[in-house]
């Protein structure tokens, strides 16, 4: 599918324009899923356009919000910038993902709210091929181009 996602505000956040169109296995989570359920039963061609809330996209924000790690407490020249991912781990071992924020000379904030928590997203969608995933693909859980 070739898509874009806009804020409420019209802000353009991404967009497949002009490049190549987003490849997504249905029903197994690789999209938000309030867009996945709205593109249940198109057909090629079709052109959607959907309202996803929070609930059915990065969810609502929770926590404290953004807190501040020493910058030395990363690789040292690592490019970090806001709106970067990163794996932590956690007590248990477990790695777990948070957002970067904000980048300052002695700190970078991080937060483990997506960047896009909290609003509710856009989608202009046009439908530009549908196949049938391999078995491969099936048990991967994610399609292969």
């Amino acid at each position: 599918m070739h898509y874009t996602l806009t804020t409420p505000e019209g802000q353009v956040i991404d967009s497949s324009a002009g490049g190549t169109p987003l490849t997504y296995l249905h029903g197994a989570n690789n999209i938000v899923p309030g867009l996945e359920g709205k593109l249940t039963g198109h057909v090629v061609g079709d052109r959607i356009q959907a309202i996803v809330p929070p609930s059915e996209g990065y969810g609502e924000r929770t926590g404290p919000g953004p807190q501040a790690v020493p910058r030395d407490r990363f690789p040292a020249g690592e490019e970090l910038h806001a709106g970067m991912q990163i794996l932590a781990q956690g007590p248990d071992g477990q790695p777990f993902p948070l957002w970067i924020a904000k980048v300052e000379q002695d700190n970078v904030y991080v937060d483990h709210n997506h960047p896009l928590a909290g609003v509710t997203l856009h989608f202009d969608v046009e439908v530009t091929g549908i196949r049938a995933a391999t078995a491969e693909e099936l048990a991967h859980g994610h399609p292969h181009d």
